[in-house]
Order: C-alpha cells, then structure tokens, then sequence
C-alpha cells in the first residue's frame, strides 16, 4: 500500500518544518512545499537527514495555477494529500495609517486567500474518499490583536472562521477541519529579538518561557490523528497561557 501524505505549505524552516517532520515521524508521505527551488531542496535535505519519506516542492500559494501545477504533481508521485496543513504565512507590519495598499493586500493574499486555494484544491479529493484532514494555522493575535498588525491579524482571524464554516459543509464527508493558534514560539524569526524584547515577552506568559515548534507540531500531529475523530471546527491555543478562550 502507497503511504498516506501529508502536505504542509510553508514548510523549509520553523513552524512548518517541525510540523512536516512530526508528520513524516507518523509514517505519512510527508511533502513540503516552499517559495523557491533552494527551500524545496533544503526540505529534501531534513528529510533525509531524519530519515523521513517525503518530498520538497516549489509553491507560490498566492498563484491558482501554482496549487493546480502542485497538486497535479502530488498525485503523480504519490496520491492525493490526505492531510492538509495550511501553514505558509507572511509579515508586513505598519499602523494602518502609513499600511500601503500592497502591504495589505500581500499579506491577505498570502495568509487567508491561500488558505481557501489550497484547500478548495485538496477537497475533492477529500470527499471523494470520504476521510481527510485539514489543520489551519492561525495566531493568537488573531483573538487578542497586535499594534501594527491589523493586516496579519485580519488575515489570521480569517482563518479561524474559514475553518468553522468548512468544518460544517465537509463533517458529513468523514473530513475533519480545525485550527492551531501559536502563541510566542521560539523561531528563527523571535531569535532576531534583542534579549530586552524577548524578556518582555516572556515576561507575559504564565508559563514563563516562549513554545518551541515542537509544541506546535505535537497539536497538529493530535488533530490529524485517530485520537482526534471527534474534533472538528476548534481552534487548539498553544501559547503557554498568554491567552484563554
């Protein structure tokens, strides 16, 4: 029998690469995808150093014809994606009075827009078989708000109605749909912190330390397993207390 996939968008560095490894770990087909050609090697290159199955590819998930060309190619390699991460995301912060419209509409298009192409292209198949999985990755800015991020923070709340809308068309097709909302989390992108900001982040979580990736991938490999059948349009906080639904 051909392995299961599991396809996760965003996934050569970070949150996405922790989530594709954890995922490969299950025994899924684990394919990743990034912007470039370099990403989708370096993705080859982890998965092989960790001994998984899988592969990198290029995607521009702003681009129809570029979810169409990917999935097209999942099918011929392996099958259809049974599971599907939407994790592919951008930053372009400003307060909203100096945003320009192309700081607006980049991280929309790239964040929550996305997120409807991947999926819509994924669902079919989905439903033809009657099972599958999707996990949406949000924020908790998406709930508490953030200065300077009403871009992101649109996008990201997005996500989380998108996800309870579908959650409803597809329960009766055996597909499951939620989301996992991190909160601070230990990237490469938080590295860049002076150790003053990242102090006063820390300093506002209960738990007192900043999530790894691998706390995130642990929500996300739940969600897609059998553990998790009954679950569905729910958004699974990770952020160590910094904020309670």
């Amino acid at each position: 029998m051909s392995r299961q996939v599991a396809l996760v968008t965003g996934a050569s560095r970070g949150i996405g690469k922790a989530i594709l490894h954890a995922l490969g770990a299950q025994g899924f087909e684990a394919v990743g995808t990034a912007t470039t050609e370099e990403g989708a090697d370096s993705i080859d290159t982890g998965l092989a150093k960790a001994n998984l199955n899988g592969k990198g590819l290029k995607l521009d998930v702003t681009q129809t014809e570029s979810v169409t060309a990917l999935l097209e190619e999942i099918r011929s390699r392996f099958s259809a994606p049974y599971i599907l991460v939407n994790n592919a995301a951008v930053t372009q912060d400003n307060l909203l009075v100096r945003m320009k419209e192309q700081e607006w509409h980049t991280v929309i298009d790239t964040n929550l827009s996305s997120v409807y192409r991947l999926t819509r292209a994924c669902l079919r198949d989905m439903m033809k078989k009657r099972s599958g999985r999707i996990v949406n990755i949000t924020s908790v800015t998406a709930l508490s708000g953030n200065l300077g991020q009403a871009n992101y923070v649109a996008a990201k709340a997005g996500v989380i109605g998108f996800t309870k809308c579908l959650a409803l068309e597809v329960a009766s097709r055996g597909i499951t749909v939620n989301a996992v909302a991190p909160g601070f989390i230990d990237t490469d992108m938080t590295a860049k912190l002076g150790e003053a900001q990242r102090t006063n982040l820390v300093e506002k979580i209960p738990l007192g330390q900043m999530g790894s990736v691998q706390d995130v991938a642990h929500a996300v490999s739940f969600l897609v397993s059998s553990g998790a059948r009954y679950i569905t349009g729910e958004t699974i906080h990770v952020n160590g207390g910094l904020y309670m639904s």
